[in-house]
């Protein structure tokens, strides 16, 4: 029988503002990991003396190292302490990124992008504590507000990338980055609240519960479709816009590329949005119009693609539609199991991250063969498929 540290059974306190404040602020440090490689990939191609499209692979790995974290870490939640969980994933994270600051061959580079991915995971940790804190009536909104931090810190993570390579080269991202990290583990480690115990289950079957969970659940399984889908639209953008913008007519430097992640500031406001309407059973309404703006974003930056205005406009609203059905994908699938929502939010995000890796691959393909058009093209047929399940799909929500 094992032994259950004092620690681990103290009730954890309630979710005040000032705590859910800290904790978004800590999930927009650690999923930054996944962002700041991307304004840089052309000043990575230089440094390696790599192809575009092999560049572009690193984007790929690092999100495909994510989806394995959510498949093998993230559940590990529905187990042990999460405060202890994600203290060491967070100095992980630290250790590997300082790592990928450190190497000067490709292939090593590389794996470390992979094991940077693997080890960006502790948001989801936080983000699944959070909710277990919060009142079910304020559930939506404390989603709403924990994402907050996370799309801030992607915004954010491609300003402050193109501003430091700009000022003292792309390895100082990573470097800078590291220390971010390692402080932020220390600061969780003295206010992130113990939980209560929990049911001791196997590592194994946590895994099988995981796709135990996808298989039975449908809302979950649906909801995991759309995450897939808005994930692998949001790549095929983002994957290129640094190509994009460092060619011609443009011939932008590394702080202006990370300067344009500003625009997708209003993904904060329909973070936010989406959690209130969450909160009221409006899920299928914003489901809808979350799928219309993915689509027309993508028509918009097909017709504006060299002019600077009309493409903020269409970042604008791939960010807003993209993180406003993300906020209304984890409202729901949060209320179905709510024991063992770490196991539930892993099986959703793997399936996000392996089309936000999908997407990476195909985006780097149309732009190779078709350029901007191609990419554009691709992120329309997305957002197509997204609004026609929006508008055949009618989930009631149910909870087990």
């Amino acid at each position: 029988m094992s032994t259950v540290r004092k620690s681990d059974v103290e009730v954890h306190q309630p979710l005040s503002s000032p705590l859910m404040t800290l904790m978004a602020v800590a999930i927009g440090v650690i999923i930054a990991n996944l962002y700041y490689l991307q304004p840089l990939l052309h000043q990575v191609t230089k440094d390696f003396h790599i192809s575009e499209t092999r560049a572009t692979l690193l984007v790929t790995l690092i999100q495909a190292g994510y989806a394995a974290g959510l498949a093998f870490i993230v559940p590990l939640g529905d187990l042990i302490s999460r405060r202890r969980l994600t203290v060491g994933i967070f100095a992980a994270a630290a250790v590997v990124v300082m790592a990928g600051a450190a190497a000067h061959n490709f292939v090593l580079f590389a794996a470390i992008t992979f094991l940077i991915g693997l080890a960006t995971v502790g948001g989801q940790v936080i983000i699944t504590l959070g909710v277990d804190m919060a009142e079910p009536s304020m559930r939506g909104r404390v989603i709403g507000r924990l994402m907050t931090g996370l799309l801030m810190g992607l915004l954010l993570s491609r300003s402050v990338s193109g501003v430091i390579a700009q000022a003292a080269g792309w390895r100082s991202v990573y470097w800078s980055a590291g220390v971010a990290l390692a402080v932020m583990a220390c600061v969780l480690y003295r206010v992130l609240p113990n939980e209560p115990v929990r049911k001791r289950v196997s590592y194994p079957s946590l895994i099988t519960g995981t796709i135990r969970y996808f298989t039975t659940l449908p809302l979950l399984r649906r909801r995991s479709i759309y995450a897939a889908l808005i994930f692998a639209a949001f790549s095929t953008l983002w994957t290129t816009l640094s190509f994009h913008l460092a060619a011609a007519p443009f011939h932008y430097n590394n702080l202006v590329i990370g300067l344009f992640g500003l625009f997708g500031v209003a993904g904060v406001l329909a973070a936010n949005f989406a959690g209130r309407n969450a909160d009221r059973q409006r899920t299928h309404i914003a489901t809808i119009a979350c799928g219309v703006l993915i689509l027309l974003s993508f028509v918009v930056l097909y017709i504006g693609r060299n002019v600077v205005v009309v493409l903020a406009i269409g970042i604008v609203m791939l960010d807003a539609g993209m993180q406003g059905l993300q906020i209304t994908n984890q409202s729901i699938i949060f209320s179905l199991v709510p024991d063992a929502r770490s196991r539930v939010n892993s099986a959703y995000m793997v399936c996000a991250f392996i089309g936000a890796s999908l997407g990476s691959f195909a985006a780097g393909q149309a732009y190779a063969h078709a350029g901007w058009r191609g990419d554009c093209l691709l992120g329309a047929g997305i957002g197509f498929v997204i609004l026609v399940l929006a508008l055949v799909w009618r989930e009631p929500i149910t909870t087990t």
